[in-house]
Protein backbone atom coordinates (compact mmCIF):
# COMPACT_ATOMS: atom_id res chain seq x y z
CA UNK A 1 0.00 0.00 0.00
CA UNK A 2 2.87 2.39 1.00
CA UNK A 3 4.86 1.81 -2.40
CA UNK A 4 1.55 2.06 -4.29
CA UNK A 5 0.93 5.72 -2.49
CA UNK A 6 4.28 6.61 -3.19
CA UNK A 7 4.30 5.51 -6.77
CA UNK A 8 1.06 8.19 -7.56
CA UNK A 9 2.87 10.87 -5.51
CA UNK A 10 5.98 10.43 -7.34
CA UNK A 11 3.59 10.29 -10.91
CA UNK A 12 1.35 13.62 -9.21
CA UNK A 13 4.54 15.30 -8.51
CA UNK A 14 6.61 14.70 -11.69
CA UNK A 15 3.53 15.96 -14.10
CA UNK A 16 2.99 19.27 -11.74
CA UNK A 17 6.97 19.18 -12.65
CA UNK A 18 6.50 18.84 -16.03
CA UNK A 19 3.93 21.95 -16.18
CA UNK A 20 5.42 23.69 -14.05
CA UNK A 21 8.67 23.85 -15.84
CA UNK A 22 7.68 24.16 -19.26
CA UNK A 23 5.76 27.49 -18.06
CA UNK A 24 9.18 28.25 -16.50
CA UNK A 25 11.32 27.73 -19.58
CA UNK A 26 9.20 28.20 -22.78
CA UNK A 27 7.72 31.35 -22.34
CA UNK A 28 10.13 33.98 -22.98
CA UNK A 29 9.82 35.81 -19.36
CA UNK A 30 13.24 37.61 -19.44
CA UNK A 31 15.01 39.51 -22.69
CA UNK A 32 18.47 38.00 -24.37
CA UNK A 33 21.30 39.09 -21.37
CA UNK A 34 23.45 41.35 -22.91
CA UNK A 35 26.10 41.71 -19.81
CA UNK A 36 28.39 39.47 -18.06
CA UNK A 37 26.39 40.98 -14.91
CA UNK A 38 23.31 39.98 -16.11
CA UNK A 39 24.30 36.15 -16.96
CA UNK A 40 25.12 35.80 -12.99
CA UNK A 41 21.72 37.42 -12.03
CA UNK A 42 20.29 35.07 -14.15
CA UNK A 43 21.94 32.36 -13.00
CA UNK A 44 20.36 33.14 -9.24
CA UNK A 45 17.36 33.67 -11.15
CA UNK A 46 16.94 29.98 -13.31
CA UNK A 47 18.72 28.50 -9.57
CA UNK A 48 15.92 29.66 -7.47
CA UNK A 49 13.17 28.81 -9.95
CA UNK A 50 14.49 24.86 -10.16
CA UNK A 51 14.24 25.05 -5.98
CA UNK A 52 10.71 26.43 -6.54
CA UNK A 53 9.70 23.73 -8.92
CA UNK A 54 10.46 21.00 -7.30
CA UNK A 55 8.76 22.61 -4.00
CA UNK A 56 5.61 23.26 -5.76
CA UNK A 57 5.80 19.88 -7.30
CA UNK A 58 6.02 18.25 -3.89
CA UNK A 59 3.05 20.08 -2.30
CA UNK A 60 0.72 19.82 -5.53
CA UNK A 61 1.62 16.00 -5.13
CA UNK A 62 0.26 16.13 -1.04
CA UNK A 63 -2.38 17.71 -2.10
CA UNK A 64 -3.90 16.33 -5.12
CA UNK A 65 -3.19 12.86 -3.83
CA UNK A 66 -5.01 13.83 0.13
CA UNK A 67 -7.96 15.10 -1.77
CA UNK A 68 -8.59 11.97 -3.90
CA UNK A 69 -7.33 9.89 -0.92
CA UNK A 70 -8.83 11.06 1.54
CA UNK A 71 -11.88 13.21 0.23
CA UNK A 72 -15.31 12.48 2.43
CA UNK A 73 -18.61 11.30 1.00
CA UNK A 74 -21.26 14.01 0.91
CA UNK A 75 -23.23 12.14 3.51
CA UNK A 76 -20.47 11.59 5.89
CA UNK A 77 -20.21 14.60 8.74
CA UNK A 78 -18.47 12.53 10.65
CA UNK A 79 -14.96 13.57 12.48
CA UNK A 80 -11.69 12.69 10.67
CA UNK A 81 -9.66 10.12 12.74
CA UNK A 82 -7.22 11.43 15.46
CA UNK A 83 -3.20 11.69 14.06
CA UNK A 84 -0.05 12.49 16.04
CA UNK A 85 2.82 14.41 14.59
CA UNK A 86 5.84 12.72 13.01
CA UNK A 87 9.16 14.07 14.20
CA UNK A 88 11.34 12.86 11.49
CA UNK A 89 8.64 14.70 8.84
CA UNK A 90 8.91 17.82 11.22
CA UNK A 91 12.67 17.70 11.07
CA UNK A 92 12.48 17.15 7.66
CA UNK A 93 10.51 19.94 6.29
CA UNK A 94 12.51 22.38 8.88
CA UNK A 95 16.13 21.31 8.02
CA UNK A 96 15.34 21.48 4.18
CA UNK A 97 14.04 24.48 3.92
CA UNK A 98 16.82 26.04 5.56
CA UNK A 99 19.38 24.72 3.70
CA UNK A 100 17.56 25.92 0.91
CA UNK A 101 17.48 29.22 1.89
CA UNK A 102 21.16 28.92 2.90
CA UNK A 103 22.11 28.01 -0.51
CA UNK A 104 20.10 30.69 -2.41
CA UNK A 105 21.63 32.93 0.39
CA UNK A 106 24.88 32.19 -0.79
CA UNK A 107 24.46 32.12 -4.36
CA UNK A 108 23.34 35.35 -4.48
CA UNK A 109 26.14 37.17 -1.80
CA UNK A 110 28.54 35.34 -4.44
CA UNK A 111 26.68 36.89 -7.53
CA UNK A 112 26.53 40.35 -6.15
CA UNK A 113 29.89 40.44 -4.91
CA UNK A 114 30.63 39.13 -8.76
CA UNK A 115 28.80 42.12 -10.33
CA UNK A 116 30.14 44.65 -7.78
CA UNK A 117 33.77 44.38 -8.80
CA UNK A 118 35.54 46.75 -10.82
CA UNK A 119 38.71 45.83 -12.93
CA UNK A 120 41.50 48.18 -12.83
CA UNK A 121 40.94 48.34 -16.57
CA UNK A 122 37.72 50.02 -17.33
CA UNK A 123 36.01 52.81 -18.98
CA UNK A 124 34.22 55.36 -16.27
CA UNK A 125 31.13 57.11 -17.68
CA UNK A 126 29.18 59.95 -15.76
CA UNK A 127 25.29 59.65 -16.11
CA UNK A 128 22.68 62.58 -15.16
CA UNK A 129 19.53 62.10 -14.93
CA UNK A 130 17.20 64.91 -14.99
CA UNK A 131 13.47 65.48 -15.79
CA UNK A 132 13.14 64.08 -18.28
CA UNK A 133 16.29 63.03 -20.23
CA UNK A 134 19.18 61.29 -19.26
CA UNK A 135 23.02 62.46 -20.19
CA UNK A 136 26.54 60.52 -20.45
CA UNK A 137 29.58 62.21 -19.75
CA UNK A 138 33.08 60.23 -20.46
CA UNK A 139 36.01 61.82 -18.49
CA UNK A 140 38.69 59.85 -20.50
CA UNK A 141 37.36 61.86 -23.88
CA UNK A 142 37.50 65.29 -22.51
CA UNK A 143 34.15 65.35 -20.74
CA UNK A 144 32.33 64.38 -23.94
CA UNK A 145 28.26 64.60 -23.60
CA UNK A 146 26.14 62.75 -25.24
CA UNK A 147 22.47 61.69 -24.96
CA UNK A 148 23.05 58.08 -26.05
CA UNK A 149 25.18 55.24 -23.97
CA UNK A 150 27.89 54.14 -25.68
CA UNK A 151 29.96 51.54 -24.67
CA UNK A 152 32.80 49.22 -25.90
CA UNK A 153 31.81 45.26 -25.95
CA UNK A 154 33.60 43.17 -23.41
CA UNK A 155 35.13 46.07 -21.32
CA UNK A 156 33.89 46.68 -17.71
CA UNK A 157 32.57 49.88 -17.14
CA UNK A 158 31.76 52.04 -14.39
CA UNK A 159 28.66 54.70 -14.44
CA UNK A 160 28.59 57.08 -12.07
CA UNK A 161 25.43 58.47 -11.73
CA UNK A 162 23.79 61.96 -10.02
CA UNK A 163 20.16 63.62 -10.33
CA UNK A 164 19.53 67.64 -10.76
CA UNK A 165 16.44 67.28 -9.38
CA UNK A 166 14.02 64.24 -8.11
CA UNK A 167 14.81 60.52 -7.53
CA UNK A 168 14.89 58.42 -11.32
CA UNK A 169 16.18 54.97 -11.41
CA UNK A 170 18.65 53.70 -13.84
CA UNK A 171 17.68 50.27 -16.28
CA UNK A 172 18.57 48.45 -19.13
CA UNK A 173 16.32 45.71 -18.98
CA UNK A 174 19.13 43.46 -21.56
CA UNK A 175 21.85 44.35 -18.54
CA UNK A 176 19.27 43.18 -15.84
CA UNK A 177 20.79 45.87 -13.56
CA UNK A 178 18.51 48.54 -11.85
CA UNK A 179 20.13 51.20 -9.87
CA UNK A 180 18.58 54.47 -8.28
CA UNK A 181 19.77 58.06 -8.97
CA UNK A 182 19.21 60.27 -5.72
CA UNK A 183 19.55 63.78 -5.52
CA UNK A 184 22.93 64.74 -3.41
CA UNK A 185 24.07 60.95 -4.01
CA UNK A 186 26.38 59.71 -6.20
CA UNK A 187 25.57 55.83 -7.13
CA UNK A 188 27.29 53.42 -8.79
CA UNK A 189 27.19 50.52 -11.51
CA UNK A 190 29.09 48.11 -13.03
CA UNK A 191 28.44 47.08 -16.63
CA UNK A 192 30.50 44.78 -19.00
CA UNK A 193 28.24 44.71 -22.23
CA UNK A 194 28.78 40.52 -23.95
CA UNK A 195 26.49 41.47 -26.79
CA UNK A 196 26.68 44.13 -29.98
CA UNK A 197 23.17 46.66 -30.25
CA UNK A 198 21.26 48.68 -29.26
CA UNK A 199 18.91 48.65 -26.13
CA UNK A 200 16.53 50.67 -24.12
CA UNK A 201 17.39 52.34 -21.39
CA UNK A 202 14.69 53.14 -19.18
CA UNK A 203 13.88 55.53 -15.81
CA UNK A 204 11.87 53.21 -13.99
CA UNK A 205 10.97 55.58 -11.11
CA UNK A 206 7.37 57.67 -11.02
CA UNK A 207 9.49 60.90 -11.78
CA UNK A 208 7.15 63.40 -12.97
CA UNK A 209 4.75 64.29 -15.88
CA UNK A 210 7.00 62.59 -18.36
CA UNK A 211 8.25 59.85 -16.69
CA UNK A 212 7.35 57.68 -19.57
CA UNK A 213 9.35 59.47 -21.85
CA UNK A 214 12.46 59.47 -20.31
CA UNK A 215 14.38 57.06 -22.53
CA UNK A 216 17.50 56.75 -24.16
CA UNK A 217 19.77 54.15 -25.94
CA UNK A 218 22.71 52.20 -24.55
CA UNK A 219 24.22 51.24 -27.75
CA UNK A 220 27.33 48.31 -27.22
CA UNK A 221 30.06 48.57 -30.18
CA UNK A 222 33.24 46.94 -30.79
CA UNK A 223 35.95 48.62 -29.21
CA UNK A 224 37.71 50.18 -32.52
CA UNK A 225 34.16 51.26 -33.80
CA UNK A 226 34.20 52.96 -30.33
CA UNK A 227 37.57 54.81 -30.40
CA UNK A 228 36.42 55.89 -33.65
CA UNK A 229 33.10 57.41 -32.40
CA UNK A 230 34.21 59.13 -29.39
CA UNK A 231 37.27 60.25 -31.30
CA UNK A 232 34.91 61.62 -34.24
CA UNK A 233 32.32 62.81 -31.63
CA UNK A 234 35.38 65.38 -30.05
CA UNK A 235 36.24 66.44 -33.23
CA UNK A 236 33.13 67.24 -34.14
CA UNK A 237 32.43 69.21 -30.42
CA UNK A 238 36.06 71.20 -30.96
CA UNK A 239 34.38 71.88 -34.82
CA UNK A 240 31.17 73.59 -33.18
CA UNK A 241 33.02 75.64 -30.66
CA UNK A 242 35.30 77.50 -33.28
CA UNK A 243 32.34 77.62 -36.23
CA UNK A 244 29.78 80.42 -36.44
CA UNK A 245 26.93 78.05 -34.62
CA UNK A 246 27.59 79.71 -30.99
CA UNK A 247 29.63 76.20 -30.27
CA UNK A 248 31.47 76.62 -27.03
CA UNK A 249 29.64 77.35 -23.82
CA UNK A 250 26.59 76.94 -25.41
CA UNK A 251 27.33 73.82 -26.86
CA UNK A 252 28.25 72.52 -23.01
CA UNK A 253 25.31 73.77 -21.64
CA UNK A 254 23.05 72.43 -24.39
CA UNK A 255 24.49 68.86 -23.88
CA UNK A 256 25.14 69.43 -19.93
CA UNK A 257 21.79 70.27 -19.15
CA UNK A 258 20.08 67.14 -20.85
CA UNK A 259 18.99 69.29 -23.91
CA UNK A 260 20.11 66.71 -26.51
CA UNK A 261 17.94 64.03 -24.69
CA UNK A 262 14.52 65.58 -25.76
CA UNK A 263 15.30 67.90 -29.06
CA UNK A 264 16.72 67.52 -32.19
CA UNK A 265 19.03 69.98 -33.10
CA UNK A 266 21.49 69.76 -36.28
CA UNK A 267 24.89 72.02 -34.50
CA UNK A 268 24.35 69.86 -31.66
CA UNK A 269 23.86 66.17 -33.61
CA UNK A 270 21.00 65.72 -31.25
CA UNK A 271 18.02 63.87 -33.16
CA UNK A 272 16.02 63.29 -29.81
CA UNK A 273 11.75 63.78 -30.54
CA UNK A 274 10.26 64.18 -27.26
CA UNK A 275 9.83 67.70 -27.97
CA UNK A 276 9.85 70.23 -30.30
CA UNK A 277 12.53 70.55 -33.00
CA UNK A 278 14.80 72.88 -32.22
CA UNK A 279 15.82 73.79 -36.20
CA UNK A 280 12.51 75.09 -36.54
CA UNK A 281 12.72 77.80 -33.62
CA UNK A 282 12.73 80.79 -36.24
CA UNK A 283 9.16 79.51 -37.13
CA UNK A 284 8.12 78.53 -34.02
CA UNK A 285 8.77 82.27 -32.79
CA UNK A 286 6.91 84.09 -35.29
CA UNK A 287 3.92 81.51 -34.69
CA UNK A 288 4.09 82.53 -30.87
CA UNK A 289 4.36 86.60 -32.77
CA UNK A 290 7.77 87.01 -30.60
CA UNK A 291 11.03 88.18 -31.60
CA UNK A 292 13.22 85.36 -31.48
CA UNK A 293 16.00 84.71 -28.73
CA UNK A 294 13.10 86.58 -26.62
CA UNK A 295 11.19 83.06 -27.27
CA UNK A 296 13.96 81.43 -26.88
CA UNK A 297 14.64 82.12 -23.28
CA UNK A 298 11.24 82.40 -22.30
CA UNK A 299 10.78 78.29 -23.59
CA UNK A 300 13.57 78.23 -21.70
CA UNK A 301 13.14 79.96 -18.39
CA UNK A 302 8.98 79.35 -18.45
CA UNK A 303 8.54 76.23 -20.70
CA UNK A 304 4.70 75.86 -20.32
CA UNK A 305 4.26 79.71 -21.78
CA UNK A 306 4.33 78.43 -25.39
CA UNK A 307 3.34 75.36 -26.18
CA UNK A 308 3.87 73.94 -30.04
CA UNK A 309 0.93 72.53 -31.40
CA UNK A 310 1.18 68.28 -31.14
CA UNK A 311 3.18 68.83 -27.21
CA UNK A 312 1.91 68.50 -23.78
CA UNK A 313 2.65 70.76 -21.12
CA UNK A 314 4.55 69.89 -18.02
CA UNK A 315 6.76 67.58 -20.09
CA UNK A 316 9.93 70.17 -19.79
CA UNK A 317 10.32 70.71 -16.30
CA UNK A 318 10.86 74.63 -15.27
CA UNK A 319 13.76 74.26 -13.21
CA UNK A 320 15.89 76.01 -16.18
CA UNK A 321 15.00 79.04 -14.89
CA UNK A 322 17.55 78.78 -12.49
CA UNK A 323 20.48 78.18 -14.87
CA UNK A 324 23.28 81.12 -14.04
CA UNK A 325 22.86 83.95 -16.08
CA UNK A 326 25.90 83.40 -18.16
CA UNK A 327 24.98 79.93 -19.26
CA UNK A 328 21.66 81.23 -19.88
CA UNK A 329 22.78 83.43 -22.27
CA UNK A 330 25.51 81.57 -24.12
CA UNK A 331 22.74 79.01 -24.57
CA UNK A 332 20.02 81.46 -26.25
CA UNK A 333 22.67 82.60 -28.35
CA UNK A 334 23.72 78.89 -29.29
CA UNK A 335 20.32 78.34 -30.11
CA UNK A 336 19.80 80.89 -32.20
CA UNK A 337 23.04 81.82 -33.88
CA UNK A 338 22.60 81.88 -37.65
CA UNK A 339 18.36 82.36 -37.41
CA UNK A 340 18.18 85.72 -37.45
Amino acid sequence: MRRGVLVRLVAVGLAAAAVAFAVAFFVPWLPTSASKEGDRIDFVFWFVTVICIAIFALVVAVILYAVVRFRARPDDDSDGAPIHGHTGLEIAWTAVPAALVTAISVVSAVALAENDHLPKRHLRVNVTAQQFAWSFSYPKYKGLTVSQLRLPLNEAVELKMQSKDVIHSFWVPQFRQKQDVVPGITTRLVITPKRLGTFPVVCTELCGEGHALMRSEAIVMRPKAFAAWAKGQQQAAAKASQGVTGGGPGLAAFNTNGCSGCHTFKPAGSKATTGPDLDNLKVDAARAGKPLAAFVRESIADPNAYIEKGYQPGIMPTTFKSLPAQQLDALVQFLTAGKK
